[in-house]
């Protein structure tokens, strides 16, 4: 029996209708009523900060990818400056986690400088 059997169980005897279709009208949407929401950026040019920093002072938390960033260190830098005047301004918070992420906070939301489980 390979992996995947084991995690999905015998597929090979399935019929049309063991399956129910999914109306995705009567799934309640959480993100809808949520407060805050968190958002998956990448940033690859300047014009890409603006969003982020409409996401932040709309009160949501941005997780956003500056990989594409690394060969231009003057942008990195313009960027992140700007990125922490946002975070100032809003009494949030922001931190660089490696070379490849930001992560930036709205009112109210520090980020925490250890890692868990230490």
């Amino acid at each position: 029996m390979g992996l995947m059997s084991k995690i999905l169980g015998d597929r090979g005897t399935r019929s049309l209708e063991e399956y129910v279709e999914v109306d995705l009208d009567d799934i309640d949407d959480p993100a809808a009523s949520a407060g805050v929401m968190i958002h998956i950026a990448e940033i690859e040019t300047q014009q890409d900060v603006i969003e982020i920093k409409d996401a932040v002072y709309d009160g949501d938390i941005v997780i956003a990818d500056i990989v594409r960033l690394r060969t231009e260190d003057s942008m990195v830098e313009h960027i992140i400056d700007e990125l922490q005047l946002v975070a100032r301004e809003v009494n949030g918070d922001i931190v660089q986690k490696g070379d490849d992420q930001i992560i930036v906070t709205p009112t109210g939301v520090k980020i925490s400088r250890e890692k868990l489980g230490r």
